[in-house]
């Protein structure tokens, strides 16, 4: 018989030491549990407050929500969506004297190694002016943010912050204008839509311009080739669709880039497009013409005048033509040869107080009502005008308006004979084109077409021909006045004013030459007909394929209008 296997007591401390540990393992896992709890009820509080901040905050000048993902200004962008004008962050540096704690020398002979537009010495009196914060680089480069930041010094300030940028560089320098050292607008487009750049609720889409990157590229380009090639001051030029009033593009030369504006050239920042007052000379002769077709004052293209040699003005001036016919010419033949004095004799049948009528209503007597504030009011004589006044006007002297003006002019003619408004905003659902106004009759705006093609098919305008675009337009050539009074013997304003294709007039565009100088090209002649007609032609051979319009040569104007009533001399 087997023995009983004696049974296992636990030790007293063994039961002891369990019972402690599962009574220690309990308390941690209630403080866990009270932790987790307190931390939950932490991130909540913050989430709450955070949306409460969000909601119903005092923001005080902060950017909180959605507007903070926002630029600080819009985008400005061409009708196509070229970017033209954004912002972006950048480098700022900055000088706290008050805390350089190295030797101000050697600071003083860094500062000048890498920003050379001062020397040691005077980069030393910066250092002590006593001045406690100095700007010396905005929007600074990274190659010279880096060099700075490698000199240790804690006097060095390094920060970055919103600035505008224009990645276009000077394209369309005079219409976007720029921002200030604050970053608010302070010329063109900029300045002119400052509050919806800025304002949280639009800045989030760009302002879309109505002018086209491509074609204000190749404006530009064209004009200053042709500034380079006939030597002259300046230029400027301006292209409209004359059924919207959209300005395509518009430019001013010498050019300017915004990128640097606070150092820019005053001549170069002088918008001539919008800003320049100037007789436009011979171009202002279609506009007499047809106030007189108008008027009934002019019956049809074959009406005679006596144009000869010489015309005597009331009060002794007396006015010649350039080439002069010597007998009675047509209407068609004084437009062709752009006759002074056959178009004076048609200005006094219509009379002053008619021709002042038709020019306020074209807006020729008043700042022309677009966005840019940078436009000034046309010069006229004050009214009533005199009969030599009247005939003076209207072969585009005695009176002085801008690029701009011409060339609303040219399109309120040839759309049907409305006046609408330009505009530097693409028309769309959301801008629609501005109502117009009736200036001149559909008939009178018919009957001009076959005038203007026959300037430049057999006048003064010839070499402004783009084979197979059917341009018409008119030259203008005027001396400048001078500033002590008169005018100069040397310098001249030459236009030209035209419209394209000329069988459905579709744009207007103006081109203008500050005093160009004769070349050889020219044989020593330096008025319209051998300088702006040729840039107008060269421009529209560039941009009418851009704007759609094919070369034709089956396709003209009516020209059994007006050829009939041209004399071929022998």
């Amino acid at each position: 018989m087997n023995a009983p296997t004696p049974a296992l007591v636990a030790r007293p401390e063994r039961l002891r030491l369990v019972g402690q540990r599962r009574q220690f393992l309990g308390i941690m896992h209630q403080r866990l549990m009270v932790g987790m709890l307190l931390f939950g009820l932490v991130i909540a509080a913050v989430l709450l407050r955070l949306i409460w901040l969000g909601l119903f905050g005092d923001h005080a000048g902060r950017q909180v929500g959605p507007s903070a993902l926002l630029p600080t200004r819009g985008d400005i962008v061409a009708r196509e969506g070229k970017p033209l004008a954004r912002t972006i962050d950048s480098w700022t540096v900055a000088l706290q004297p008050a805390k350089v704690i190295g030797d101000k020398r050697v600071l003083a002979a860094n500062l000048s190694r890498l920003m050379p537009e001062k020397d040691a010495a005077g980069w030393l009196a910066e250092i002590n002016s006593g001045k406690t914060f100095i700007y010396l680089r905005r929007r600074a480069a990274p190659r010279l943010v880096q060099a700075l930041n490698a000199l240790g010094e804690p006097g060095i300030a390094l920060s970055r912050e919103p600035d505008r940028l224009y990645p276009q560089t000077d394209l369309a320098a005079h219409i976007l204008g720029h921002t200030d050292i604050d970053g608010r607008g302070a010329s063109g487009m900029e300045r002119a839509f400052d509050d919806h750049l800025t304002d949280a609720a639009t800045r989030g889409e760009p302002l879309v311009l109505s002018i086209s990157g491509r074609i204000q590229q190749a404006l530009e380009h064209e004009l200053l080739s042709a500034k380079t090639r006939f030597n002259a001051i300046g230029a400027a030029g301006v292209l409209l669709d004359i059924r919207t009033g959209e300005i395509l593009a518009m430019t001013s030369l010498p050019q300017l880039n915004p990128n640097i504006a606070g150092n820019m050239d005053p001549e170069a920042q002088f918008n001539r497009a919008t800003l320049g007052v100037y007789e436009m000379g011979s171009t202002f002769k279609t506009f007499t013409v047809a106030m007189a077709l108008d008027t009934g004052d002019v019956k049809g293209m074959g009406q005679m005048y006596p144009c000869y040699d010489r015309l005597a003005l009331p009060g002794g001036r007396v006015i010649t033509d350039t080439h002069p016919f010597g007998r009675a010419c047509s209407v068609a033949e004084i437009m062709m040869e752009s006759s002074n004095i056959g178009t004076a004799l048609i200005a006094a049948k219509v009379g002053g107080e008619r021709q002042r009528q038709f020019l306020k209503q074209m807006g020729f007597l008043d700042r022309v009502p677009f966005q840019l504030p940078e436009r000034s009011r046309p010069l006229s004589l004050k009214a009533p005008w005199g009969e030599a006044d009247t005939m003076t006007i209207g072969f585009g002297h005695a009176m002085a308006v801008t690029p701009l003006h011409l060339a609303s002019g040219y399109a309120t003619l040839y759309n049907g004979g409305v006046y609408r408004k330009p505009t530097l905003v693409k028309v769309d659902a959301r801008h629609p084109a501005a109502p117009g106004r009736r200036v001149f009759s559909e008939q009178t705006s018919y009957k001009m077409r076959s005038l203007l093609r026959l300037v430049v098919t057999k006048g003064t305008g010839k070499k402004a021909d783009a084979v197979g675009y059917r341009v018409g337009g008119k030259t203008g050539t005027a001396e400048k006045p001078l500033p002590g009074g008169g005018y100069s013997k040397t310098d001249n304003i030459t236009s030209f004013a035209g419209v394209f294709p000329m069988d459905e007039p579709r744009y207007a565009m103006v081109v203008m030459l500050d005093a160009p100088r004769a070349t050889a090209e020219t044989y020593g002649w330096r008025t319209a007909g051998w300088n702006a007609a040729p840039t107008f032609g060269r421009v529209v051979a560039r941009i009418a394929p851009m704007l759609g319009t094919r070369p034709d040569l089956k396709r003209d104007a009516n020209m059994g209008e007006v050829l009939p009533y041209v004399r071929e001399e022998k």
